[in-house]
């Protein structure tokens, strides 16, 4: 591997944990949210995760890939932070043809 493919990885690899850690601290926003701003969420970056492990021949489960995005099990993120979707967030989300997990 060339010394700029290295580079490149290395900023590749913090500027995803600092999106991971910001998505931490920002409990606030729901998935959906993200989703309709964005296309995509949590679970999107982890199943993404999981998809990159499988593709370079490590397994990981997805309970596992979430809990790495998450910071701590999904179902424990969900009953701390998730609320329950707003019908405004919801017709959002059903005009926004959004990625499917």
């Amino acid at each position: 591997m060339a010394a700029d493919d290295k580079a490149r990885i290395e900023l590749e690899a913090a500027a995803y944990r600092r999106l991971v850690e910001h998505l931490r601290t920002r409990s606030d926003v729901q998935n959906i949210d993200l989703m309709n701003l964005a296309g995509f969420c949590r679970n999107c970056l982890s199943n993404w995760y999981q998809d990159a492990a499988a593709a370079s021949g490590q397994p990981l489960s997805k309970d596992a890939a979430r809990e790495l995005v998450y910071g701590m099990p999904y179902k424990e993120w969900q009953a701390k932070y998730q609320k329950e979707a707003t019908a405004e967030q919801k017709a959002a989300f059903a005009k926004s043809e959004p990625h499917k997990h």
